[in-house]
């Protein structure tokens, strides 16, 4: 187990949990109500700073439910909280409804069944993404003329071994 230290900078905030004991991240909740509207990125304040370890990260992923039920996506996904970091956490969220399909002056929730189009509330307190903790070795770039005959050389990439 490594420590990580977090401080709670926002009124009435949740700090992240393990909802079950066998989980690799920690659910993190929003410190505040937030509208997305279709097509809009915003960013989801979570009331916490970290403190990460020196050779660590902590990443930011998306809770599989929310992408599942809804249109709302990371929008950097995974995120990276580097070690060096100690403002607040914000969650990038972009919701991809399409405009069109939206109906006027009603307001889905994370519950909401069905994918459905629209605009989004996230309350204050609901579990917006998972926190994963990493290791993270530093590279060492070693400059050479070519890297052909280092290795083996696989080829091709971009699906070119099928879809």
């Amino acid at each position: 187990m490594v420590d990580v230290y977090v401080e709670v900078i926002r009124e009435g905030v949740r700090l992240p949990f393990y909802a079950n004991p066998y989980d690799a991240g920690m659910d993190v909740c929003a410190a505040e109500d937030t509208i997305i509207e279709p097509g809009q990125t915003v960013i989801i304040p979570t009331g916490l700073k970290f403190a990460i370890p020196e050779g660590y990260e902590i990443q930011v992923r998306p809770r599989s439910g929310i992408s599942l039920r809804t249109p709302l996506r990371l929008a950097n996904s995974p995120g990276t909280i580097d070690a060096g970091y100690r403002d607040e956490l914000g969650i990038i969220v972009h919701n991809s409804s399409i405009a069109s399909n939206v109906k006027n002056g009603e307001y889905l929730t994370l519950d909401s069944k069905g994918n459905q189009q629209g605009t989004y509330i996230v309350r204050k307190g609901e579990r917006i993404a998972q926190l994963v903790l990493a290791e993270v070795p530093r590279m060492n770039l070693i400059l050479v003329d070519s890297v052909k005959d280092i290795g083996t050389d696989r080829g091709g990439g971009f699906g070119s071994t099928g879809i």
